[in-house]
């Protein structure tokens, strides 16, 4: 029986893996390559990336990709679909517009905006399942799955991580965390940081108790651009072009999969804080912290026993 720790810097952001169990490193550097393959067919600003092939080929013709890419790009298309959904994979020429946590980025003129609107309907997004090819109905359309692929590769490698019968696992690829067995502290529950939007980052406003689960937070605080005395952050409404102004600072969802933490995070982002923890109340298995911007602290009614206030 053996524990390893691996940290490796992939994505853009810092991934963290941990397993106890027998060969452990085995598993570890196992779990790395897998990381490696998925950065290189999912990556959307590589130009050897399957999801670039896509933006460079997919108005023209079908294109076939890797069955996990098609498997994502289907969930995320339903998803987006979904009524009142904030979750919008076709919206990557919005994101392109604004580049918000980049140099370059800048407010778009109001056309700008309304041109680039034609462009971000997720029905567009044409798929076979028997050839599980991708089809783009409009010149233009370009897939984003940044919201939503570090909960599917997280989802992956746990799935990999619990075949090798681990005593405990986790995953942390840039905050999307996703654990397994009993905590390294020995406890049945794993204590998990919720991060306080107001402060800098590794600040916790509180802390929840989970098992086998995985925690997702997105907040208004993680990049934005001050323009003309208003501060924009990254997180789009893409009916109306801009981000989403409502009183949500941050919200967190708690559930068995990573990909679903991720998707709920932004289907629901742009909804009210009631309407949030309404929603998350009707979904079995599924829990949510929502901070509002005046600083109000808020979860699902079956949250209240698993908090620890900072």
């Amino acid at each position: 029986m053996t524990e390893g720790h691996q940290v490796i810097e992939l994505m853009g952001t810092k991934i963290r893996l941990y397993f106890k169990g027998h060969q452990a490193e085995q598993w570890l550097a196992e779990a790395c390559a897998m990381l490696r393959h998925y950065e290189q067919v999912f990556s959307a600003n590589s130009d050897q990336s399957q999801l670039f092939a896509l933006k460079k080929n997919a108005a023209k013709r079908a294109v076939v990709v890797d069955p996990e890419l098609y498997e994502l790009i289907r969930i995320g298309k339903a998803h987006s679909l979904e009524p009142n959904s904030f979750l919008n994979i076709a919206i990557g020429p919005l994101i392109k517009l604004w580049r918000i946590g980049f140099e370059e980025a800048r407010v778009p003129r109001p056309e700008e905006i309304r041109q680039v609107l034609e462009r971000l309907d997720p029905a567009d997004i044409i798929l076979d399942d028997e050839q599980q090819s991708v089809f783009f109905a409009r010149e233009g359309l370009e897939i984003d799955l940044g919201a939503i692929a570090k909960g599917y590769f997280s989802d992956r490698v746990m799935d990999f991580f619990k075949e090798k019968d681990p005593v405990s696992a986790l995953i942390d690829i840039g905050g999307n965390l996703l654990v397994y067995g009993e905590s390294p502290k020995k406890n049945p529950d794993w204590a998990v940081g919720i991060q306080n939007p107001f402060l800098p980052r590794g600040h916790c406003v509180a802390k929840v108790a989970i098992r086998n689960q995985s925690v997702v937070t997105s907040g208004i605080y993680e990049r934005t651009l001050e323009h003309c005395g208003h501060q924009y952050h990254h997180i789009f409404d893409s009916h109306k072009g801009y981000p989403v102004d409502n009183n949500v600072a941050s919200l967190t969802i708690i559930a068995d999969e990573s990909l679903m933490c991720d998707i709920y995070t932004t289907r629901l982002f742009g909804l009210d804080p009631t309407s949030i923890l309404d929603a998350v109340n009707k979904i079995e298995g599924m829990e949510a912290i929502v901070i509002t911007v005046d600083g109000q602290f808020a979860t699902t009614a079956n949250l209240k026993d698993k908090i620890t206030m900072a």
